[in-house]
């Protein structure tokens, strides 16, 4: 039997920091600086990101996050692979991700797209999250996503992971 595989979209697949950046630049002329946002909750550091991810076409636009693809095509052969994202609190997001996930990871189904409120209903064998809140009532392998925002987090259940390489080499 395959191992279950629980993948996040947001700051794991899709690199939304960089789509928060350019919105902000294009609305308020202000350049943010990733490198300076380490340990800071996102909504501290994108004053207008509340604005931006309710904005239609900010889900559909975001980059791909660098070495996803290749690694959840190898991820989506070996193992057993849901993408899970919690989109039920921005509604134009469904779609989007969906859309998203069609274009860029073709190789992934909609059986095994997963768009909920909570991932406290999400079983498996390993989670791939950038939030601890989705990571802590997980039962499996936790695999914690660097983000600016959890960079300062030390906990000893999750194993940290800065990139897809990083990914791979526990895969």
């Amino acid at each position: 039997m395959k191992k279950k595989v629980i993948v996040d979209m947001d700051g794991v697949m899709a690199d939304v920091y960089h789509q928060l950046v350019q919105f902000e630049k294009r609305d308020s002329g202000r350049e943010i600086e990733i490198s300076d946002l380490s340990g800071m909750p996102e909504i501290e550091a994108f004053p207008n990101g509340k604005k931006h991810v309710n904005e239609v076409g900010f889900f559909r636009t975001l980059p791909v996050m660098e070495g996803s693809r290749a690694a959840l095509e190898y991820i989506n052969n070996k193992y057993e692979l849901y993408i899970v994202s919690a989109g039920m609190e921005f509604p134009n997001s469904l779609r989007e991700k969906f859309d998203w996930l069609a274009e860029h990871f073709p190789f992934i189904s909609w059986e095994q797209i997963v768009l909920c409120g909570s991932k406290r209903v999400v079983h498996g064998d390993v989670m791939i999250d950038d939030y601890p809140k989705n990571l802590d009532h997980f039962a499996g392998e936790k695999l914690i996503f660097t983000q600016p925002h959890n960079e300062l987090i030390d906990n000893e259940n999750y194993q940290r992971v800065h990139s897809w390489e990083d990914v791979l080499s526990i895969l």
